[in-house]
Order: C-alpha cells, then structure tokens, then sequence
C-alpha cells in the first residue's frame, strides 16, 4: 500500500470518526440546561404560560429549561436577545405578536426573519364590543354603520399604536374603509375603555372576550365578533371576522417558542413534536383555561405563516394609519 494511499485511508478513517461522534453528541440534545428567554415581566401571562411550558419541556426531555426574563423596550429588549443567542438549541425564547412591530415603527434589530420558529401554543382573538343598549345585532351591521357614518362611531381599547387600536383599524382597511372612518380614543388599557362604553362614552371596544367577559355576564355589553381568521375554544359561538366578511384578516396575539436563525433541524423537530404533546395534555389545558388563556397549537411552518402574515398585515395597518415610520 502506498503512503499517499494509506494518508487518503487514515483521512477517510478520522471523518467517519468525526462524524459519528458529533452525530452521537447531537443525538444526545439536550446535554445540559436549555434558557427560555421571556421578553416580559415576571408574573403576567407571558411569563406564567412559558414557566409551565418549561416545567413540562423539563420533563420531557429530562434537562432543566430555566425561564429567563429580558425586559425593556416594548419587548424588544427580550425579543433581540433571542434572536441574536447562538443558534445551538440552548437558547430559546416565547415571541408575541409584539415582534411582528418593531421594524415598522423604526426600532431596528428584530424582524420574523431573524427566529427559527418551533411551534404555537397560545392565541388569544381581539373580539369587537357593543353595548347591548346598541341597535348593532351583528358585526356586518356595526361595519355598515361605519361605512355610512364616517367618523361618527367611536372605538377604543388601548393606546394609539396598540393592537388593539391595529385590530380595529386592520379591520376596517382590509374591508377597504379609511381606518379613520371610525374615531380611535385612547385609553389606558381595556378596562377603562370598557368602562366607558358601559357608561355610553363610547361605541366599540376592540379587546380580548375575556376582558370583556365580567360586563358581558353582566348584560350591559355584548361581543360580536373576533377579528379572527379561527373560532376560540373558549367562545366558540362567537364568530370571526373572516367567516363573516370572507377575508383574511387575524392579529392575534398570540405566544410561541422560537430560537434564533440557523438552529438545528432535529432539535427544532424534537420541539415542537414535545410542545404539541403539552398542549394536548389535559393539565395543560386546565392550567391554560383557569388563566383565561386558550391553547391553539400550530406546528414550526404553520406558526412561521401565521407570524409572517401578521408582519406583513400589521406593517400595512401602521402605514395606513400614519403610525410606519
């Protein structure tokens, strides 16, 4: 055997080798702790809903998921530090709607297109409010009231620039009305806003059903639809704005976990094959309906879908609203 032949040999030797230990080491992912960054604060949904999803990832895959959180910015603070955390599989995150925003409102650092997507676990719709005083018996009637009496018809739910404010204006600008058709009033928040419509301040609220449900159960306001291209499972008589106007038009707040671009396929795979298995375990799901939150799992692509037609309808929305920078 020649030298040149025996060198090709040991060569071809060591990358067998190589290969199998690295792939014997991949096999072995998770190796060590695992960090789900939360771009929110301790304590709210956010948080709360990711600390059980790495409980239950934590016994899955027999490795800790610590739950770390990175606040500042809107989220932007969290939602970069995903982003930009090194693509090995042990440094995740749960992403919200509020990453689809960033780049339209001129904070640079974080697109969709920086995460790889693992999977969906929560989707929460933006449902629209009347007072039951209202002489809206549906959602097509308070559109058409719009449509008829431009800028007479009052909305609020949360700030300018919010997404509640976006759903509503979406809403309108997908049906090919001026989003200022109807007036937007901020207010602080949801519960001040539906406030003032029980006290005939004001026409719509644009917030979750569960925000609304106390005065819904009350008998002074009514839900009538959610701007949705999907039903709730937890208000399933409720009707979406897809169904009932025949578009596509679904900002829906939801919460999912993502990595930074360039993670392994495998890992990526084992993930969200894991997440689908605890949103289908009942513990789950109770946990998910006692906070009033609903799980909607989507799988890696269709969740990545979903994020990318938020980005690209919301971006619209800011610019049809003068909000795009």
């Amino acid at each position: 055997m020649s030298p040149q032949f025996k060198r090709i040999v040991r060569t071809s030797v060591a990358a067998m080798a190589l290969c199998t230990i690295a792939g014997s080491a991949f096999a072995a992912w998770p190796e060590r702790a695992v960090t789900i960054i939360v771009p929110w604060s301790a304590g709210g949904g956010t948080d709360a809903t990711a600390r059980m999803v790495a409980a239950d990832l934590q016994e899955h895959f027999g490795q800790p998921f610590n739950v770390v959180n990175r606040t500042g910015g809107g989220g932007l603070v969290g939602h970069a530090a995903i982003a930009n955390a090194k693509p090995d599989g042990y440094t995740l995150g749960v992403i919200t709607i509020e990453s689809t925003m960033y780049e339209s409102q001129g904070l640079p650092g974080v697109t969709p297109k920086d995460y790889d997507f693992i999977g969906r676990y929560n989707a929460d719709a933006i449902g629209i409010n009347v007072s039951t005083k209202a002489s809206y018996g549906s959602a097509k009637d308070l559109i058409d009231a719009v449509k008829a009496n431009p800028g007479k018809i009052t909305a609020s739910g949360a700030n300018r620039g919010g997404l509640s404010h976006l759903a509503w204006a979406g809403l309108l600008n997908t049906l090919d009305i001026a989003p200022d058709a109807s007036v937007w009033v901020a207010s602080d928040g949801s519960a001040p806003a539906m406030q003032q419509i029980a006290a005939g301040a004001i026409d719509v609220v644009s917030t979750s059903p569960a925000e609304a449900r106390s005065l819904v159960e009350a008998g002074e306001v009514k839900t009538l639809a959610l701007i949705s291209g999907e039903r709730s499972e937890l208000f399933p008589d409720i009707p979406s704005t897809d169904e009932i106007f025949g578009i596509k038009w679904s900002p829906m707040p939801f919460r999912g976990l993502a990595g930074p671009d360039g993670m392994p396929k495998e890992v990526i795979d084992a993930l969200s094959s894991a997440l689908k298995g605890i949103t289908e375990d009942a513990k789950f799901k109770d946990f998910m309906k006692s906070r009033g939150f609903s799980v909607a799992y989507q799988d890696a692509d269709t969740f990545k879908a979903t994020v990318m037609a938020d980005y690209e309808g919301l971006g619209k929305t800011m610019k049809a609203v003068g909000l795009a920078k």
